[in-house]
């Protein structure tokens, strides 16, 4: 079946978004990606709610009620250096996940900011831990290469396949992009998501409240 003139002008406004689109796997990754239930937007600069349980900002990011959330899957598997890593290891802490890739241009822009908000709150003794996902890189020394340009300290575990971000359930704050950026509270909860890159204080705002939380 041939796309409308009306579908191709809607994919060609997604493409510059922005952020890279997940890749098409398989049927399975695509009818889950189909499935997967928007959440986010935004009116005029003014905070919105955007039904269920999440609200979004007039900076893209949403947020889920404490009480309201949804437990994050286990993420677990080989990390880019060839170690292993298990989030839910990580309850207790506040996690910070960013889904990224060495060939993303929006990857590279925000990837100094997440180098030094990292190193800043691990330097000041705050219980958060950062776990990238690396994801479409064929071989995990590009994105070796990558975190020693970048100076990236925390892991990243290496997802080639995009399957462990087809872990998260489905109608939940999904990190269905490239960049993505998902924050977990304490509980291992998912808290905060947004789609797009990041800088330095709008990666501040996502981790604060959270941090904050008692």
């Amino acid at each position: 079946m041939s796309l409308s003139r009306a579908a191709v002008r809607r994919s060609s406004r997604r493409s510059t978004s922005g952020r890279a689109t997940l890749p098409v796997l398989t049927a399975v990754t695509v009818a889950g990606v189909m499935a997967l239930t928007s959440c986010s937007g935004s009116d005029g600069g003014k905070t919105t709610s955007t039904g269920g349980n999440y609200v979004t900002g007039a900076t893209g990011i949403t947020t889920a009620a404490k009480g309201e959330r949804t437990e994050a899957p286990k993420l677990d598997g080989e990390t880019v250096d060839g170690k292993t890593l298990d989030t839910t290891t990580l309850k207790g802490k506040v996690v910070v996940l960013n889904v990224w890739g060495s060939w993303c241009p929006p990857c590279r822009a925000e990837a100094p900011a997440f180098a030094k908000v990292s190193k800043e709150l691990a330097d000041a003794g705050k219980d958060v831990a950062f776990v990238g996902i690396n994801t479409r890189d064929l071989s995990a020394q590009n994105a070796v290469s990558f975190e020693e340009t970048f100076g990236i300290t925390y892991p990243s575990l290496y997802d080639p396949a995009g399957k462990l971000i087809l872990r998260f359930p489905k109608g939940t704050l999904n990190p269905n992009a490239i960049p993505s950026t998902i924050i977990l509270d304490r509980e291992g909860k998912i808290a905060a998501r947004t789609l797009a890159p990041l800088g330095e204080e709008q990666l501040r705002s996502m981790i604060d409240p959270i941090l904050a939380e008692q």
